[in-house]
């Protein structure tokens, strides 16, 4: 769109008849670049390459970036998405590699190793970097599509290597010998997108790129780390947390940037009831669907982000179906873009997007993560995204060509959703989250160190590196058997490799093996404690963009049988949960009550799962499930009120104004512990055993916790206040999905007190000195 104002003009047509649906527009000035000069250490042939690509002056942050690194600085640069960092890492790679290659021009004197989230971000970078022609310069990627010879060559010739941490984690450390050649000369470590690294993956993730450095140590190597990032809160203490090395951070956004409206949209209550009668809002899937066919008609060139990628391919088809009805010539410019399509299928819609050949596209985040596409003047974000930094990075994919965008966040029917498009300030005018994970969570540090150990034994040495715990769990992994000393240091045990026992994306624990039916191939894992949750049988399980059902899942055997298939439903799995504190770590009294956070056992029971319609989100049924009882030790908070308080505030349903506060304070913890509602759970009661008080606990969804609790606990008056008016200003009246209804409940949502819980939460909060 045009600089002046057109986003804004689009936006109050797309409201037009309908205008109860937005909430609240935010409008985001335009801001101009600021360029600097070069730095004098750039060879010529370098700045020659980046001058014929187009790059005549750099903007200030990039110089800022590359200074730091180029000088030995572990840095993290953290600016606008389409803001350019990728060449405040690129510049000193390419001046190092320039450098060795005239000093060396036989052999690899440098190298350098990029680590992205996802292939797809990687293999666009490898287009970007292999676009240059700089002496010393061999790029290739490093992943799970790589054929042997490609790995071969990339560990003995390539001096640039794009790649994951879990290719890293599996194949490169583990086998560190055979790439010594290229460790030994790692002079550069770039960790993109690193505020995706959070929870139990972001700690394991800390864990392996603290082996990376140990074994680059024992071949003389010392790399720079360049951590980078459209939005991270905190970036130096962030960075510092998943290398463990101090970090520089650069902040100051030097890039120009059009401006941007913003718009908060609510659908519309409809006329279906859902579990115990409650009212149930029309769909983001189907209202973003009828956005993007709007938008469409007036040629505006928009991305649909959609959470699943069955939910992108429905919104795609149901944009398509509308413009069939309106326009049939229309049809083919909208299209979906999710994982799971073949590399060169994601290019040729990545190309058409690009051309204006496609008007409209529904994605998964897989177009969320720095891949270039420019000339795109909507996004709409089909539900809260899960973290402000993604909320802006999705936004940031509009208006990359400098003129105006239209941004629009369309909330689903659950309490965060609801609160955030009623409560604009909980958006806009505020920083970005702080990642959070505990890189000293025994659950994850004990496996990452008997990997470590296998690659070189540990020492005394090692307790700096992986933190202040480190000798603790290596006297239980002694008295384990999994570890043995020796006078020079800790040596793994067994024979098999410790890597193949550790997932980085679990806790660590057993995995299940996820089969497919028939052929017998490995799709994947899960690890074992959310296997009851997630392949259960008749479970929906997507690997890969392609959709399964489960027809078993032997426990025992460790492994879920899965066949094919494409369900119009998706699956949800129902628990009934105890729980029993087991140390308490901190407490602070709220006038007669308390909050108060540490250590807890949590004994919990699949019991069974609702199927729920993907278009509509009608609940078809529950089917009953007949699973093991499971116990987790981990973090979190809680918060008590005596008798006397609860019997003066004249509650009809005590339980279930309990019950209700919980649901509700579970659905708003994402917004302040950088988590996902699945990531977390709760349990409720009118008197607990372990306190003797009324007491609600919210807790992690993890062994040893991902410090979600500890955040909730730091931010606990902010929060449960965001949890009181989620539900004080909810327009139903006995409880809804938006407010206190929960589609984990074992208890089918019974019994829920509204009313009782906005009583209950006032007189918490106003207990407060």
């Amino acid at each position: 769109m045009r600089a002046g104002g057109e986003a804004a003009a689009v936006l109050k047509r797309l409201a037009a008849g309908r205008d109860e649906r937005l909430t609240h527009v935010e409008t985001v000035p335009p801001r101009l670049g600021q360029t600097c000069a070069w730095p004098r250490w750039v060879p010529d042939e370098v700045l020659g390459q980046l001058r014929d690509a187009g790059i005549t002056a750099p903007w200030t942050h990039q110089i800022a970036t590359a200074e730091a690194a180029y000088a030995g600085k572990h840095v993290v640069v953290a600016t606008g998405t389409a803001s350019g960092k990728s060449l405040g890492y690129l510049l000193p790679a390419f001046a190092t590699l320039s450098i060795a290659q005239a000093a060396s021009p036989h052999r690899r004197t440098a190298s350098v190793l990029y680590l992205s989230p996802t292939k797809a971000l990687a293999h666009d970078q490898l287009r970007a970097v292999s676009s240059y022609t700089v002496p010393g310069l061999r790029p290739t990627t490093l992943d799970g599509d790589s054929e042997r010879t490609e790995r071969d060559w990339a560990r003995d010739h390539a001096t640039y290597v794009l790649s994951n941490p879990d290719m890293l984690h599996r194949s490169v450390l583990p086998n560190h010998q055979r790439w010594a050649r290229f460790l030994g000369c790692l002079q550069y470590v770039v960790v993109d997108e690193c505020h995706h690294y959070r929870g139990v993956f972001g700690a394991h993730v800390a864990g392996v790129l603290r082996r990376l450095r140990r074994v680059c140590a024992q071949y003389g190597a010392h790399p720079v780390f360049v951590c980078a990032s459209a939005t991270v809160a905190e970036p130096a203490s962030s960075g510092e947390r998943l290398t463990g090395l101090p970090m520089v951070e650069v902040v100051e956004d030097g890039s120009p940037r059009g401006g941007v409206a913003f718009g908060l949209w609510e659908p519309p209550l409809t006329s279906l009831h859902g579990e115990n009668g409650a009212p149930v809002r029309r769909s983001a899937t189907a209202e973003v669907a009828d956005l993007l066919t709007d938008l469409v008609v007036t040629g505006v060139r928009t991305v649909a982000f959609v959470r699943s990628r069955r939910g992108a391919e429905s919104v795609a088809m149901t944009a398509r179906e509308n413009l069939a009805e309106v326009d049939p010539t229309l049809m083919d410019q909208v299209s979906a873009y999710r994982a799971g399509y073949l590399p060169e299928e994601r290019r040729r819609l990545e190309g058409m997007l690009q051309s204006g050949e496609l008007t409209g596209v529904a994605a998964t985040n897989a177009l969320e993560l720095g891949i270039d596409i420019a000339g795109l003047d909507a996004v709409l974000l089909s539900g809260w995204p899960g973290t402000r930094a993604s909320l802006w990075q999705q936004a940031g994919r509009a208006g990359r060509a400098g003129g105006d965008a239209l941004a629009l966040l369309i909330a689903r029917d659950d309490p965060l959703d609801t609160y955030l498009v009623r409560h604009p300030s909980a958006i806009f005018g505020r920083p970005v989250e702080a990642t959070v994970f505990n890189p000293e969570n025994p659950y994850v540090l004990g496996p990452q160190l008997c990997a470590a150990a296998q690659e070189v034994p540990l020492t005394a040495a090692d307790f700096e590196i992986f933190g202040r715990t480190t000798e603790t769990v290596i006297a239980q992994l002694v008295r384990q058997g999994l570890l043995r000393e020796r006078p020079h240091g800790w040596f793994w045990t067994r024979r098999e490799r410790a890597v193949d026992a550790i997932d980085i994306r679990s806790a660590g624990g057993k995995t299940v093996q996820i089969v497919e039916d028939q052929t017998g191939r490995l799709l994947g894992t899960v690890d074992g404690g959310s296997a009851h949750s997630s392949v259960h049988e008749g479970a929906v399980y997507v690997h890969g963009g392609e959709s399964y059902l489960v027809r078993s899942l032997d426990l025992d055997e460790h492994a879920a049988v899965v066949e094919p298939a494409s369900p119009d439903y998706t699956t949800f799995a129902r628990d009934v949960t105890e729980i029993g504190i087991l140390a308490t770590e901190e407490t602070c009294t709220w006038g007669t009550a308390e909050l108060s956070r540490g250590w807890v056992q949590v004994t919990s029971q699949v019991i069974s799962y609702q199927r729920k319609l993907i278009a509509t989100g009608d609940v078809l049924d529950e089917q009953p499930l007949d699973l093991p009882e499971r116990t987790l030790r981990t973090k979190a908070v809680w918060w008590t009120v005596p008798d006397s308080v609860v019997e003066s505030l004249g509650l009809a349903d005590v339980p279930g104004a309990a019950h209700a506060a919980e649901h509700a304070s579970i659905g708003l913890l994402p917004l302040f512990a950088t988590c996902d509602r699945w990531d977390i759970g709760g349990v409720s009661t009118a008197r607990h055993a372990d306190t003797g008080r009324l007491t609600v606990f919210v807790y992690d969804g993890h062994p040893g916790g991902a410090g979600f609790a500890e955040h909730g606990y730091a931010a606990a008056r902010e929060w449960l206040t965001a949890t009181r008016e989620a539900i004080a200003h909810c327009d139903c009246t006995e409880g809804c999905p938006s407010c206190v209804q929960s589609p984990k409940c074992g208890n089918q949502n019974n019994p829920l007190d509204k009313s009782g819980a906005v009583v209950l939460l006032t007189a918490l909060l106003s207990s407060e000195a």
